[in-house]
């Protein structure tokens, strides 16, 4: 996948500081060894030092040591994390006793590190779930300005090229939000459209897709996508977005000239935007297992600093693509 060795290659030129929270998990430490290795970014693993060292050991890790080391029970910083803390969630109830206790927790010290300018990004969920890792971010880090919803993106390479940009198309939501309304799919719709920008490099003709095609079928669940077109047309008006549409209409030419004649959209789409999380996180998984594609994600969209979730099932490899790419949307961010 030529993207992601840009993308590396990108990272590489610009190091960013990114956190990984699990730091005693042992694809984490793999990936993080090699990206060490290759001076992909400045790691910073959280985690008792000792144990880091000892399982490094292990397993035969040798660049381990160019990593920032974070103890979560007893670190320089610890005061600082703690006060912070309290003066962002003292409104919710948290004292400052909590927000020792708190600083404890890797996922959270993660964030607070981000938020302290101490770290530019965080991958996580190799061992936690995805509802713990988000968590964090949204009392931490928040959402970005104008954004209220936060979803995650797939890159699928597709085997067969005709398909998107040269095979390359965005999911999303695949990952985050059950079921959005209207409001919340347009925000979707636009934050798909940055990713498409910042880490795809493709400029986003997005299809808002539904069981109908311009009206092929009535139903409030249509009205639903017909209305996020028409808000994330306001949102951004040059974007390039059509819907509602059903998917052989958006990728297929023939068939987008059939049912949606005179879209710009039709046939041509390189992003789908799914009217559920349901939706979208089966068709995925769908297109991954049966069409051979090689998804790349969640790419979580809609955070004030990039902070993304793994799959509990990750590899070394997915670790590894996704602090690449985490390097990035900071790049992007910063820019």
């Amino acid at each position: 996948m030529e993207l992601i060795n840009e993308l590396i290659a990108r990272a590489k030129a610009n190091k960013q500081r990114i956190v990984l929270p699990e730091g005693t998990e042992e694809r984490t430490l793999k990936a993080a060894d090699r990206l060490l290795a290759d001076e992909v970014a400045d790691l910073i693993l959280i985690g008792n030092p000792d144990e880091i060292k000892a399982l490094a050991n292990e397993y035969g890790l040798k660049h381990i040591k160019k990593a920032c080391i974070v103890d979560p029970k007893n670190n320089e910083k610890k005061d600082t994390y703690a006060t912070l803390m309290y003066e962002l969630r003292k409104n919710k109830g948290v004292t400052l006793e909590k927000a020792y206790e708190f600083v404890e927790d890797p996922l959270f010290l993660g964030c607070l590190m981000i938020k302290n300018g101490d770290a530019d990004g965080e991958v996580a969920g190799a061992r936690n779930t995805t509802g713990n890792v988000l968590r964090s971010a949204f009392q931490i880090v928040k959402t970005a300005p104008g954004v209220s919803v936060v979803s995650g993106a797939f890159l699928m390479f597709l085997p067969k090229k005709e398909y998107g940009d040269d095979g390359l198309m965005i999911f999303a939501d695949c990952a985050v939000l059950p079921n959005p309304n209207a409001q919340e799919l347009a925000q979707i719709a636009v934050s798909t459209a940055k990713t498409a920008r910042d880490i795809a490099g493709i400029e986003p003709r997005i299809a808002m897709l539904s069981f109908s095609t311009k009206g092929s079928a009535s139903h409030e669940m249509v009205d639903k996508v017909r209305e996020a077109t028409r808000i994330a047309k306001e949102m951004e008006p040059d974007l390039k977005i059509d819907g509602e549409m059903q998917t052989d209409a958006a990728i297929v030419p023939l068939v987008g000239a059939s049912k949606a004649p005179g879209s710009e959209i039709a046939g041509h789409a390189n992003v789908l935007v799914f009217p559920s999380l349901e939706v979208g996180n089966i068709a995925y998984k769908l297109v991954q297992r049966l069409a051979g594609a090689d998804a790349v994600g969640p790419i979580l969209q809609g955070i004030a600093a990039p902070v993304n979730d793994l799959s509990r099932g990750c590899s070394v490899d997915d670790i590894y693509k996704m602090v690449a790419i985490t390097c990035n949307q900071s790049i992007s961010l910063k820019k």
